[in-house]
């Protein structure tokens, strides 16, 4: 089986920025269910899949930014990565009203199958990037859809979110804030923190500095607007990041 569940951009860059997409691709792995979920096309290329556009914003802002960049290859309906190991929703059976077909009837053996083969690499690789300098920043790179199903428009273009450590995200908010053009969520739509997720793992609990920057995704679905975006955060970064004197 051919098959590599990250991918790594740039490993021998050297700045202090590692950036991470923990949503950035819709692949789904040949073991699980012979490569398909059950799912139509349209719902695979949806936000339900894996987070759209953020991938090339997370690798042109690597680029920008001279950091190395690390991907997920693999969807989040087949195990999200961004959740710890014991949360109900690692794998969901359910998403903004499209049921799984092949979570439907998955059972703690191809939960494992998926830990082992999917999750467990994806996170050794997020480890290893991490460490290879002691003041590494983290920053995880995602994006949202405009309107869930049956909720209101959500107004913000792009969003930080934070847990407990804010040192980076607040100077962060201030700076893309300073932009009148810009509504810029904080800690929205989601909470900042969830036990467990990627950023607890690699950034909260080892004391890490980082932030995760939320684009909605109708901004970044092409290469133009994904460098544009790029080219905003990567000063901002910067920016924040003397400020907060990390």
């Amino acid at each position: 089986m051919n098959y590599i569940p990250f991918e790594i951009k740039g490993e021998a860059r050297n700045g202090r920025f590692l950036i991470t997409c923990d949503h950035a691709a819709n692949t789904v792995p040949p073991f699980v269910n012979g490569g398909d979920l059950g799912l139509p096309v349209a719902d695979m290329a949806r936000h339900i899949a894996f987070d759209p556009g953020a991938a090339g914003v997370a690798t042109f802002l690597g680029e920008a930014l001279d950091a190395p960049v690390v991907l997920s290859n693999f969807s989040r309906l087949v195990i999200d990565p961004n959740r710890g190991l014991d949360d109900p929703t690692l794998l969901m059976r359910l998403y903004d009203g499209s049921v799984i077909p092949a979570n439907a009837h998955a059972d703690a053996t191809d939960l494992q199958q998926r830990i082992d083969l999917c999750y467990a690499p994806y996170h050794d690789a997020l480890t290893r990037m991490a460490a290879r300098r002691d003041d590494t920043v983290i920053v995880s790179v995602h994006s949202f859809t405009p309107q869930l199903n049956g909720y209101a428009p959500r107004p913000w273009q792009v969003a930080i979110l934070h847990a407990a450590d804010a040192r980076l995200s607040l100077p962060l908010i201030e700076h893309l804030r300073a932009d009148p053009d810009l509504c810029v969520g904080h800690n929205q739509p989601y909470n900042g923190h969830l036990p467990g997720d990627a950023i607890d793992r690699h950034a909260e609990i080892p004391g890490r500095p980082s932030t995760l920057i939320e684009l909605r995704n109708d901004l970044i679905s092409d290469e133009l607007g994904q460098r544009d975006w790029a080219a905003r955060l990567a000063p901002a970064l910067n920016a924040a990041l003397t400020d907060a004197q990390l």
